[in-house]
């Protein structure tokens, strides 16, 4: 003799399955996964990482090499403000992965302000290096640039580059 259940919902679910095949009313009742379905997931899983990881490496490398010659454009145009600001010129140094600014000229007094070190220095993020082919840009007090200059950006680890160039316009742009 079959036995009913105490609550109302689970007579009527035996009910409905009573007329189903055996292998679907036993997927009914089941209640977790089996080694094989975690198994599989797994496996899916590692296939989907192993085919993206090289993606997203090559992203991440492209990423940061562009955030770097953005970084520097920013900072460039940082000087360019400061020129205007104080009514005097702007003498923009680099170093390795450092950018300094030098107020009446490239023999003036190193600025320091919101983000420099006790040496004035504005640092570049992720070890990005810059160098420069030019002499350094001078911005004068209207923000227009007397020595116009590029700047290369370099990767440290693929040794990718980009460029930042000012013109004498003044106005800074990333390139290729």
């Amino acid at each position: 003799m079959r036995r009913t259940p105490a609550h109302p919902l689970l007579f009527l679910f035996s009910m409905m399955s009573t007329g189903l095949p055996e292998s679907r009313r036993r997927w009914l009742d089941s209640r977790g996964f089996h080694l094989t379905e975690l198994l599989v997931l797994v496996a899916v899983i590692g296939i989907v990482t192993t085919v993206s990881a090289p993606a997203f490496v090559t992203y991440w490398r492209s990423a940061t090499l562009k955030g770097g010659a953005q970084e520097l454009a920013t900072i460039l145009n940082r000087g360019r403000s400061v020129a205007i600001g104080q009514n005097t010129t702007v003498c923009v140094k680099q170093s390795t992965t450092k950018v300094q600014f030098l107020t009446g000229g490239c023999a003036g007094t190193v600025w320091t302000g919101p983000g420099t070190d006790g040496n004035g220095w504005l640092s570049l993020e992720n070890n990005i290096t810059v160098s420069s082919a030019t002499a350094n840009v001078i911005f004068n007090y209207l923000g227009a640039a007397t020595t116009a200059g590029s700047y290369t950006i370099q990767h440290p680890i693929n040794n990718a580059t980009m460029t930042v160039t000012v013109a004498l316009s003044g106005r800074v742009t990333i390139g290729p």
